[in-house]
C-alpha cells in the first residue's frame, strides 16, 4: 500500500514551502539561482506543522529536501519555547510567551484554556485572513488541553473564531483510536490502517484544497500532525523501514558541557541500554515521518491538479526540536540548546528564490505576520514578529534583527502533560535566553547563567559564562531584559537588534 500511495503522489507544478531545518547552517546567504514569479491574485498558504520534529529527521524526508531545492532555507529559525503549547501560541499570534501568557502546556500559565480564556483566539493569522475573504482550515493538533468534546460554554463542540473548516483531535499521539471535531460533529476513528491520523489529515487537506480551488477562493490550510511526537507510532506500512538505523552521534552525544548548570551537571554517561533505547526511538521517529513526507507530496499533487500550485505557499515546520543523547540527555526537549530551539524553516513559491540559504535571525513569531502580509491583511501593532516577505522575495537580510528570545517556565511536573520529561531527559528551571548567530546566552531563575560561543563551539560544550568580563555581562543582561520585556512590533524589533 505504501509504495502505491507514494507513486500516486508524484509531484507536479511549483509550490512554496516553509519547513523546520536540519543540520549545520552556513554563515553566508547563498544567492538565488531561480525565482518564481509573483501572482497577481492573493496567494494560498498551506502550512504543515509537525510535532517535535528536529533537524536530524529531514535527511529521511525526500519531499522536504525537494522543497529545499525549490525554495529558501532559513538556517537560524528559532522557536520562542521548545515546548508544544507556548510555541504554537506564538505561531498563531506572532507574539512572545510574555505577551500571550502561554508558557506551559496547561494550568495557570498555559494550555488551550488559558489561551481561550484570555482572548488570544480573537487575533490570529486565521482571523486576519478570514477577514480578507480567505477560506481557512485547521486540521490535526491545535493546542494542548484542547479536546474535541470541548464546548467552552456553548451547546456543541467548540470551533475557535477564524476557521471556516475545523477537523481537530485531542490526544491523537498514537495515530489510532481518536476523535475529530469535524465542524462541530464528533467523528470517532478506529485502529485499522485507513484510520491512521496523518493519512486522514492528508486526505482531508487535499479535499479542502480541491473545494477551495473550485470555489475560486484564496485559502489557508494548516495541517498540524501529531507526528513524530511520542509514542512514535508509524503508519503500519512503514513499521519495518530503516532496519538497524541508529541515532546520530555527534560531538555533543553523551558529552557533558564544561561548567554545565546545576540542573544538568553531574549526570553520568549514558550506558549501552540507554544508547539502544535512543537508537530505537530515533528509528521509530524516522519511520513516523514517512507518512508526513507523503502528506506533503499528496498536498502538492492536489495543488497541481487544481491549477493553483504556482500561487501557493506550502509551509512545513515544527513546534520545537528534540535532543537525543546530546549533553547526556535522554530523548526530550525544553532546553535552550540548539537541538531543541533551532528547527527548520524552508519556503518555496511565488517570488521566492530557489536553492537559497539565509542566516537571518528569524523566529516562529514571524509566521503570523508573514501569513497576514501575504494575504493583504493588516498586521496588528501588538504582534511582536515581523513579516518574512522581504526575505522571501530575495532580500539580503541586511538590517534584520540579530537576536531571538527564548522563554521557558519549568520545571514541568504535571502528570497529565504529554510532554512531562522522563527521568534523565532534562527538565530545566525557568529561564530566559537570547540566541544570535554568534552565541547563546541564558539566565536561569536560580541565578545560574550560560554563554556558548556558537562560532567556535557550535555543539555548545563550553559554558563561558564565568569568564565573561563584568562589562560584557552587564551588556548581555541588559539586552536580554529588553527582549524579555518588549511589547509589540516596534519595541520588539528594536530590542532584537543587539
Amino acid at each position: 500500500m505504501g509504495g502505491a500511495r507514494r507513486r500516486a503522489w508524484v509531484v507536479a507544478g511549483v509550490v512554496v514551502v516553509l519547513i523546520g531545518l536540519v543540520g549545520g547552517a552556513p554563515a553566508a546567504v547563498v544567492e538565488a539561482q531561480r525565482v518564481r514569479p509573483v501572482a497577481a491574485q492573493p496567494p494560498n498558504i498551506v502550512f504543515v506543522l509537525t510535532d517535535d520534529l528536529s533537524w536530524n529527521l529531514v535527511p529521511y524526508m525526500p519531499e522536504v529536501r525537494k522543497l529545499q531545492d525549490e525554495g529558501t532555507t532559513f538556517d537560524d529559525y528559532i522557536v520562542t519555547d521548545s515546548l508544544c503549547c507556548p510555541s504554537r501560541a506564538s505561531i498563531l499570534t506572532g507574539r512572545f510567551p510574555h505577551d500571550t501568557g502561554v508558557y506551559t502546556n496547561g494550568g495557570k500559565d498555559g494550555g488551550f484554556h488559558y489561551f481561550h480564556d484570555h482572548g488570544e483566539e480573537s487575533d490570529t493569522f486565521a482571523t486576519a485572513l478570514r477577514a480578507r475573504g480567505y477560506r481557512t482550515a485547521m486540521m490535526g493538533k491545535y493546542l494542548n488541553e484542547y479536546q474535541p468534546t470541548s464546548t467552552e460554554g456553548g451547546t456543541e463542540p467548540y470551533v475557535p473564531p477564524g476557521w471556516s473548516e475545523w477537523d481537530v483531535a485531542g490526544r491523537g499521539y498514537g495515530g489510532f483510536r481518536y476523535t475529530l471535531n469535524e465542524n462541530h460533529d464528533l467523528v470517532r476513528y478506529g485502529n485499522q490502517p485507513p484510520d491512521y491520523l496523518t493519512d486522514v489529515l492528508a486526505d482531508k487537506g487535499a479535499a479542502f484544497i480541491t473545494r477551495s480551488a473550485r470555489a475560486h477562493k484564496p485559502f489557508l490550510l494548516e495541517v498540524a500532525t501529531f507526528a513524530p511526537h511520542a509514542p512514535y507510532n508509524p503508519a503500519p506500512r512503514h513499521a519495518n523501514d530503516f532496519p538497524g538505523l541508529a541515532a546520530p552521534r555527534g560531538p555533543a552525544f553523551n558529552t557533558m558541557p564544561v561548567l554545565a548548570p546545576p540542573w544538568l551537571a553531574g549526570r553520568p554517561k549514558l550506558g549501552p541500554s540507554e544508547g539502544k533505547g535512543i537508537d530505537k526511538t530515533f528509528r521509530k521517529r524516522a519511520q513516523t515521518v514517512q507518512s508526513v513526507d507523503e502528506l506533503i507530496a499528496h498536498l502538492r499533487t492536489t495543488l497541481a491538479a487544481a491549477g493553483v500550485a504556482d500561487n501557493t505557499y506550502i509551509v512545513f515546520s515544527s513546534d520545537n526540536g528534540f535532543h537525543m543523547g546530546e549533553h547526556r540527555l535522554t530523548p526530550g526537549k525544553m532546553t535552550a540548546f540548539d537541538t531543541d530551539v533551532r528547527v527548520p524553516l524552508v519556503v518555496a513559491g511565488p517570488g521566492v528564490p530557489a536553492s537559497r540559504r539565509s542566516d537571518a535571525a528569524v523566529a516562529n513569531i514571524d509566521l503570523a505576520p508573514t501569513f497576514a502580509d501575504a494575504g493583504g491583511a493588516p498586521v496588528s501593532s501588538e504582534v511582536d514578529g515581523r513579516s518574512l516577505l522581504p526575505l522571501l522575495r530575495g532580500g539580503s537580510g541586511a538590517g534584520w534583527r540579530t537576536a531571538n528570545l527564548v522563554e521557558h517556565h519549568g520545571a514541568t511536573v504535571r502528570a497529565d502533560d504529554p510532554d512531562r520529561p522522563a527521568p534523565g531527559s532534562g527538565n530545566p528551571p525557568s529561564y530566559e535566553a537570547m540566541r544570535t548567530h554568534d552565541y547563546t546566552y541564558v539566565e536561569y531563575v536560580d541565578g545560574e547563567r550560560e554563554y556558548y560561543d556558537l562560532t567556535r563551539d557550535p555543539e555548545q560544550l563550553h559554558n563561558l559564562a564565568r569568564s565573561l568580563n563584568p562589562d560584557r555581562e552587564d551588556q548581555l543582561h541588559a539586552a536580554l531584559v529588553r527582549l524579555a520585556n518588549c511589547h509589540g512590533g516596534a519595541a520588539c524589533w528594536a530590542a532584537g537588534h543587539v
